[in-house]
């Protein structure tokens, strides 16, 4: 069979920034082991405690935030990939001299990247950002910033800016940012492609400023190439994007579920029914069964127990669908998600859950509050810094750039670097740290000495 990408060259251990030289091995990890600890010892992925995933940041009731979600995907991630490299080669034996599989670890640290670059307060900051340039007071800089900067800016993306985080060289460091390889880099890369394709959905895989790294990494990797020479830049996704995505799909649904249960926007009733609806009668009474034997009475027990065999389900058949289409995928041919490929009743199962989330839980009280709040927050940060960086001779913008650390480039001489540093610093801080820097902005706290 005729694949236009080719595993051997897809999983590499090459890094970015080290292209030229062989890493020194200390100890017996494996490159994308090593890429998966950087990230966890890492100031942005600890950030992610303190950033909004659905729900407010927890009182007394737990919910997950950014970092608990990044970990789980990355759980999920691991089995995907690791079940994935075991039918592959079970498939197909040319495959086990390859290092097909070490994509388990590969996907899982690309799962602990996903959302790095998500701003503070989830999409209420990221619509902020965005409309900040096109219906706020950022609009005035249009005829100043090129065509692309322009598009790049007013469709301000969580997973674009993740590319960037990972490997922008901020303050003219050599390597470039974290130094991953190029399989980690390539599989968080959900929309590969540039903003002036972004269309009505607004999806978009990289920057400018990042565009020549994604496309040497793409070029390396042998990643299809949709777009003709001198047209914006369209590529097929890395295969262990799917994998990532399914991950990500799998625990963000599911694990609202279980969050909205906790606050008691759904009941049990309807948590359970929403959880079995991933199985067949016999397996419904085969799982109350279990849960009976367990002694399971509490609900949340309960709950954690139908998640986890809800997980299960979903991760198997992302499995099945990945291994079958294969050859579609690496073709670069493949449409959709893996979800989005599976059979019902799984299927139907999960747009019910999804319905429910987008019903009960996305627009509850609680999540609508925080996303005013947010909205609110963002916008104003936005409007105070990038005036500043227009006039940064005038004595406030002194004392805002001065609070700015060194590593954002809010000082340069070119007008659209000044712009993306300010992208830069309000999109890495956490939701506690934006409100701070907001209310100090607005006179309403002073440091106590």
């Amino acid at each position: 069979m005729d694949y236009s990408m080719d595993w051997q060259r897809l999983i590499t251990n090459k890094r970015l920034g080290q292209e030229d030289r062989h890493s020194i091995r200390h100890d017996d990890r494996s490159e994308f082991k090593r890429d998966y600890d950087r990230l966890v010892f890492s100031a942005p992925f600890r950030r992610l405690q303190n950033k909004t995933q659905v729900f407010p940041l927890p009182g007394s009731v737990f919910v997950h935030n950014r970092l608990t979600h990044s970990l789980e995907v990355a759980s999920v991630g691991m089995s995907l990939g690791a079940d994935v490299a075991r039918q592959l080669i079970a498939r197909r034996p040319e495959l086990e001299s390859t290092m097909l599989c070490e994509i388990g670890q590969i996907v899982a640290a690309a799962c602990l990247a996903h959302d790095l670059g998500n701003p503070p307060f989830g999409h209420s900051g990221e619509k902020a950002m965005q409309s900040f340039f096109t219906e706020g007071p950022g609009a005035a800089v249009r005829g100043s910033v090129s065509d692309v900067f322009w598009s790049d800016i007013t469709h301000f993306e969580g997973n674009a800016n993740a590319f960037r985080l990972l490997t922008h060289r901020f303050c003219g460091r050599r390597s470039g940012g974290f130094v991953m390889t190029y399989p980690t880099l390539a599989a968080i890369v959900k929309y590969p492609y540039s903003s002036l394709l972004a269309g009505e959905k607004g999806k978009f895989g990289f920057f400018d400023t990042e565009r020549e790294v994604y496309e040497r990494i793409a070029a390396d990797m042998g990643i299809v190439r949709k777009s003709a020479p001198g047209e914006p830049p369209r590529y097929a996704r890395h295969p262990l994007v799917y994998l990532v995505e399914a991950a990500d799909d799998i625990c963000y649904e599911i694990m609202d579920i279980e969050d909205a249960h906790k606050l008691k926007l759904l009941s049990y009733d309807e948590t359970e029914a929403l959880l079995l609806g991933f199985f067949g009668d016999d397996a419904k009474s085969r799982i109350r069964r279990r849960m009976e034997d367990e002694q399971l009475t509490d609900t949340n027990e309960r709950v954690v127990y139908l998640r986890a065999s809800a997980i299960g389900r979903l991760e198997a058949e992302c499995v099945r669908v990945f291994v079958d289409n294969e050859a579609a995928i690496l073709a670069g041919e493949f449409e959709g998600s893996l979800i989005g490929h599976m059979g019902d009743p799984l299927l139907a199962a999960y747009r019910r859950c999804a319905g429910v989330s987008a019903e009960r839980i996305y627009r509850s009280k609680p999540v609508l509050d925080v996303e005013l709040s947010g909205y609110k927050v963002i916008a104003t940060l936005m409007e105070h810094m990038v005036d500043a960086v227009l006039h940064p001779n005038r004595y406030y913008s002194r004392q805002l750039i001065g609070r700015v650390s060194s590593q954002y480039d809010v000082g340069s001489p070119d007008l659209e670097t000044r712009l993306m540093a300010v992208v830069d610093y309000i999109s890495g801080m956490t939701d506690v740290y934006a409100l701070d820097v907001y209310q100090k902005m607005m006179g309403m706290s002073l440091p106590i000495v």
